[in-house]
């Protein structure tokens, strides 16, 4: 083999290599709260965040449907900083068809 296929197979290499930590990464950041994976959550930020957000689709409601949402209470006062507007949670969850939490009966 020639020096610039060794060179080419050896950047090959250390790209695979950088991707695969890469995604390894990503999967470590993804803790789950409230029976969630906080990657999950994603998945319904368009349907809680801008100004006029779009009903939460299936996979939003599907997230909604799995977490325990009583838990989620405790995280009600920081929703507002991750760009969530905490009025359009409760509409969300009422859309999903899932249960209200006592902390947003009020």
């Amino acid at each position: 083999m020639g020096k610039n296929n060794t060179k080419i197979l050896m950047q090959f290499t250390t790209l695979a290599m950088v991707l695969t930590i890469a995604m390894m990464v990503k999967e470590v950041k993804s803790i789950p709260i409230c029976k969630v994976n906080t990657n999950d959550l994603e998945k319904c930020r368009p349907a809680l965040a801008g100004r006029n957000p779009p009903p939460p689709g299936p996979d939003c409601c599907a997230v909604v449907k799995a977490a325990d949402l009583e838990c989620a209470c405790r995280y009600k006062h920081n929703l507002s900083s991750y760009g969530i507007n905490p009025a359009r949670v409760k509409a969300a969850i009422h859309s999903c068809g899932a249960r209200i939490p006592s902390c947003l009966r009020r």
